[in-house]
């Protein structure tokens, strides 16, 4: 679903070649780098490079791999993703098992409070969420795929008021998922999914950009309460699960903090909601 002879290939194009020193002209009908550049410029044969981006060459090094990334201009996430591609047919790393999520990671959900919070996996499946996560979506959440949602269901619809970055972040995490778990089947099929499904989805997985989430601005268009300006910070959760606490606060006295109050208020007056966090029927 993902390798390294595909992900240099599409880093290789991104580099302006002015900028690493190559001059260029009007007749040259690469874009970015050659590949007989990149291996000189990494101090590998042209040779060794080539088969490196045909799948051919296993096991570089980690010197190989550093120069490659000095090269290609790599950020921090992408130079990791590039070392776990490379070790992959050394080290397949298996998918998390099928787990519910542990009690206690449900009664911290209870205890974050004016903020919607959800539990989540590599995949984006929402295993768990607090009331105010479910008020946000609109739905119960346990069996929710986020990017499902962005992508199939709510470009017209209009809940991520900032669809397109949304986008982005989405195909940049599935990628690192794809990179660390290669051999997961049901990421396999919801990447097949989106693709069957979504124009814009195909466009980006096939640029191979990644992105870590860790956080960051994300806004909303709620349909009762309005524009939701939020901060999204991602918690890694322990043990290996590729799980996820993900929390999404307001700035004190901002109009969102006051939306997000207005929110809960609007659920407690309706009475026909359970308060709190929902039980989950999903696994990891």
């Amino acid at each position: 679903m993902d390798d390294l002879a595909g992900f240099l290939r599409t880093r290789r194009s991104r580099v302006d070649p002015a900028g690493v020193g190559i001059p260029t002209d009007n007749r040259r009908r690469v874009q970015g780098l050659r590949r007989e550049e990149v291996a000189h410029l990494s101090g590998v044969s042209v040779d060794y490079y080539v088969r490196l981006e045909q799948g051919r060459a296993t096991q570089p090094s980690e010197q190989v791999l550093d120069a490659l990334a000095r090269v290609l201009d790599l950020d921090e996430t992408e130079c990791g993703h590039l070392h776990r591609l490379a070790r992959q047919k050394r080290r397949r790393a298996k998918a998390p098992s099928a787990r519910r999520v542990r009690p206690e990671l449900l009664r911290v959900l209870d205890l974050v409070a004016g903020a919607p919070a959800v539990i989540m996996n590599h995949r984006m499946d929402v295993l768990a969420g607090n009331r105010l996560a479910e008020l946000l979506y609109g739905r119960e959440l346990p069996g929710l795929n986020t990017a499902r949602h962005i992508f199939l269901e709510e470009e017209e619809r209009g809940l991520y008021a900032e669809w397109e970055t949304c986008t982005l972040d989405a195909v940049g995490h599935l990628r690192l998922a794809a990179g660390r778990y290669p051999d997961d089947p049901r990421l396999v099929s919801l990447v097949g999914e989106l693709a069957m499904g979504s124009e814009r989805f195909r466009r980006l997985w096939a640029r191979a950009d990644v992105r870590a989430r860790t956080h960051g601005v994300k806004v909303y268009r709620h349909p009762l309460v309005g524009l939701l300006e939020l901060h999204q910070e991602n918690f890694s959760l322990p043990d290996e699960s590729g799980m996820e606490l993900v929390v999404l606060s307001a700035e004190p006295g901002s109009p969102a903090e006051e939306r997000l109050r207005l929110l809960g208020s609007l659920d407690a007056e309706g009475g026909g909601a359970e308060s709190g966090r929902r039980t989950p029927s999903g696994y990891g």
